[in-house]
């Protein structure tokens, strides 16, 4: 009896270690493999060699970071030098720079180029300022970012605004019917949170929003700069040209199209269409106004804070309420609720069934 015990007692705290063993790193894994992944995923990206600068701080130099700089300058965070050359050290202006990004795009504020910022900086994303540059001034409040000037369209209510494709710019490999009804849902989504309807038309001279892919420097200033770089960009009101960078590989359905440096047309399509709006860029980044968006990923469904932002311009929709919103996030949460669930009630069964095994052994 004693001999039963003691190998008893000891078996079946083993078989409890064992057992509970691989819960402990699943905690941490995701979140280490997810860097990894996110700097490795875009290889034949546009910004891809950055990664070299992988940690680097204040007081490092570098070769090519002043290529760096001049990705920094594009988007708002450092001024164009009086030499027109920046240099290859991570002075202070730089760190600075880097500080600003971080906190603009909800990364962690280190001041160094550590993985999440790199990670964020190779990623496509799109070609609209993240901060005040020399033509563009941005309000911002604690998410969400609008234009000053003109952040709005004026119009009598009620508010319709227009929009239509360029024939003489199109892309051939999706049909015209396709890329309609992508637009179609993106408006419609905008057009469920604020009392403004849009509508397409044939007429492309005389439509408000102006909508067309183009290649490289297509003359407006913001040239294109090839595979998995800026993917998009849109002006404030009451501008209305609204530009995609024809040389991606768009996507309506990534069941059909498996190329992994596909991007999907209606995330980038609903993301410009606040920047029409007069919105800028959120610093959420589960938001669709968030700057950047991975190939082969879908983000379309306004958050709160992309409403908030909105709706500050434009007033609510009278039919729109939060909870349908709410409701929708819930279910989503419950989902995964469950499978939490039904993975904790596998790990109890399964002790129970091999202390059982053991005991009858």
């Amino acid at each position: 009896m004693f001999q039963f015990f003691s190998y008893y007692s000891f078996l079946i705290p083993f078989s409890l270690l064992c057992l509970c063993r691989p819960s402990l790193p699943a905690r941490i894994l995701p979140e280490y493999s997810s860097t990894v992944i996110a700097v490795d995923a875009h290889t034949t990206a546009t910004w891809h060699g950055f990664t070299r600068f992988l940690d680097a701080g204040k007081g490092s130099q570098v070769s090519g970071m002043s290529e760096l700089k001049k990705y920094f300058s594009r988007f708002g965070y450092l001024p164009i030098p009086d030499t027109n050359n920046f240099t290859d050290i991570f002075d202070k202006q730089f760190q600075s720079a880097v500080l600003a990004y971080q906190t603009n795009l909800g990364l962690p504020v280190t001041g160094e180029l550590d993985s999440d910022t790199i990670s964020t900086i190779v990623s496509p994303r799109c070609g609209v300022s993240d901060t005040k540059t020399h033509n563009a001034t941005f309000h911002a409040t604690k998410h969400f970012a609008y234009f000053y000037g003109q952040p709005r369209w004026v119009r009598q209510a009620p508010v319709v605004l227009t929009y239509a494709f360029s024939q003489n710019n199109m892309i051939s490999y999706i049909s015209l019917n396709g890329i309609r009804t992508v637009f179609k849902r993106a408006f419609s989504r905008w057009e469920q949170v604020i009392p403004v309807s849009f509508m397409e038309i044939e007429d492309y001279s005389s439509a408000d929003i102006r909508i067309g892919f183009y290649y490289g420097d297509h003359g407006d200033g913001q040239p294109f700069d090839g595979v998995l770089g800026v993917l998009a960009h849109a002006f404030s009101p009451e501008n209305g040209r609204f530009h995609l960078d024809a040389s991606e590989t768009w996507a309506i359905d990534f069941e059909t199209v498996k190329s992994r440096v596909a991007v999907d047309l209606e995330s980038v399509a609903t993301h410009e269409i606040g920047h029409v709006l007069g919105l800028a860029h959120s610093s959420v980044k589960e938001a669709v106004m968030y700057p950047s968006l991975s190939p082969r990923s879908k983000k379309v469904d306004l958050k709160i804070d992309d409403i908030n932002g909105v709706q500050a311009l434009y007033g609510s929709n009278p039919n729109f309420t939060f909870s349908s919103l709410l409701a929708s996030e819930k279910s989503s949460n419950r989902g995964t609720g469950l499978r939490n669930t039904r993975s904790s009630n596998w790990n109890v069964s399964s002790l129970v069934g091999v202390l059982i095994l053991f005991l009858c052994t």
